[in-house]
């Protein structure tokens, strides 16, 4: 009987941890209620790449830190799953990201992922690719409408449940009244696009909240801090609360607001990067959601892996769309995040 290098590595992985192969799978299937083959089989369908394998990256800008962060987790799971990652910046600017993406298209990968600045901006070059066979997975915001384009999967966080989420504890905060603000992030971009409809979902049924001003930044913190320098002057002890499409806003605006005398406002914002939580954790932010970068950039590796060396397909092994919801930042679970995020888990 043969036994392959794989199953050897799961074989002393187990012992060292003191299971056997067996008493593991026993121990899972009675936690579970399954079969223990076929707990084991799940197992199993998480496993390296026996040959290296190419894949390139495109996020929508470096410079916003859930976008770096995500660089870091697939790059770190790529190591873990023998994968070499190219990255290809969208440096947060549409046409940027475009010419990125067309150059990506010229070059042979084994899998693709990538997330759009806007919608419908990255269509053609992504197209030629899945045309040539490569898959595409699509991380957070949709590159065209998924019945428009047979992407791999599209991995997400449901954006409506975050906006509503993180704005339904500003609200309660304000006891349900009062002046409030929006600042987005690009409009082209699906995931604004359902934190926007998340928000409104809450305040649209409120009458005594006041939405003062709903404009875009473009997840930039320096168009940011400028627009709310401008709402400060316009709008002064009106303005009690703001949610913010994502943490990065959200902390630059705080300095303006404070620099100005108005750390009173109530802040939320999206993304729950580590700034943000330990900002919830010592009182200055009132709210963030995670929006699980590494999950869904390590996802993307993961899925690569698995569709280019099990054969795993779409709606098949993986579903068209995946969601990858992470939780409401509180001081309760805040050190746990900080800890997943630091090993890229969450």
């Amino acid at each position: 009987m043969t036994t392959n290098k794989a199953s050897l590595d799961r074989r002393r992985f187990l012992r060292n941890a003191g299971l056997t192969v067996g008493a593991a799978g026993g121990a899972m299937a009675g936690l579970m209620g399954g079969d223990p083959s076929t707990m084991l089989a799940m197992a199993q369908e998480l496993q390296a790449s026996g040959k290296p394998l190419k894949a390139a990256f495109s996020n929508a800008g470096l410079q916003a830190t859930w976008c770096a962060q995500g660089k870091a987790a697939a790059e770190a799971w790529g190591k873990l799953m023998n994968v070499d990652v190219t990255w290809f910046d969208g440096e947060l600017s549409a046409p940027k990201q475009r010419s990125a993406v067309d150059t990506m298209a010229t070059q042979d990968w084994d899998f693709v992922a990538i997330q759009a600045f806007g919608i419908g901006t990255l269509t053609d070059p992504v197209q030629r690719m899945i045309d040539k066979g490569i898959p595409v997975i699509d991380m957070d915001t949709l590159i065209a409408p998924l019945e428009q384009l047979s992407v791999h999967s599209f991995l997400a966080p449901d954006n409506e449940f975050m906006g509503a989420s993180v704005t339904r504890a500003l609200v309660d905060a304000m006891g349900g009244k009062g002046g409030i603000v929006m600042t987005q992030g690009a409009l082209g971009h699906t995931g604004a696009q359902g934190r926007a409809r998340g928000f409104h979902s809450v305040v649209d049924s409120m009458p005594d909240i006041e939405v003062l001003d709903e404009q875009p930044a473009d997840w930039d913190v320096t168009k940011a801090t400028r627009i709310w320098d401008s709402l400060l002057t316009k709008y002064g002890d009106k303005i009690n609360a703001a949610f913010f499409h994502n943490d990065d806003m959200a902390l630059a605006a705080q300095n303006i607001m404070k620099a100005r005398g108005r750390d009173d406002i109530i802040v939320g914002g999206v993304d729950a990067m580590p700034p943000a939580v330990e900002a919830v954790i010592d009182g200055r932010m009132h709210a963030t959601v995670r929006n699980p970068s590494c999950r869904i950039h390590g996802g993307a590796v993961v899925a690569g892996v698995a569709a280019v060396m099990s054969g795993e397909k779409t709606g098949e092994g993986i579903p068209k769309h995946v969601i990858t919801d992470g939780p409401v930042v509180t001081k309760a679970n805040a050190p746990g995040m900080l800890w997943m995020q630091n090993h890229y888990l969450i």
